[in-house]
């Protein structure tokens, strides 16, 4: 009889209050898509699509049918709602008049 070698792996999620971290035990051979499947998380969270999320492993990107090794942390990241570089920009065109203001009423 074939023992199957099992390894530890973490599929994480999270939205703004909330992270959810499921454990399990895959075949060695496991890829990262199988494994998100098996977690059951995308039952749970149907906002999850995998065909445009993006997803890591302890914050690298990579592919779903990427290998994993023992203790690996699969993360399914949320699109971004605000794009930063113009986030930033428009504090600091804020800042920027605020400071004008500040000076005019001086």
């Amino acid at each position: 009889m074939e023992t199957t070698n099992l390894i530890s792996v973490e599929v994480a999620y999270a939205l703004p209050d909330e992270q959810v971290i499921l454990y399990l035990d895959t075949p060695t051979d496991s890829t990262v898509e199988e494994v998100i499947k098996r977690s059951g998380i995308l039952e749970s969270y149907p906002q999850i699509d995998l065909s445009t999320d993006k997803i890591g492993i302890f914050g690298k990107m990579c592919k779903l049918t990427a290998t994993l090794r023992d203790k690996d942390r699969i993360e399914i990241y949320r699109k971004l709602i605000a794009d930063p570089k113009e986030s930033r920009r428009q504090k600091a065109e804020l800042e920027r008049k605020k400071a004008i203001q500040d000076k005019a009423s001086s």
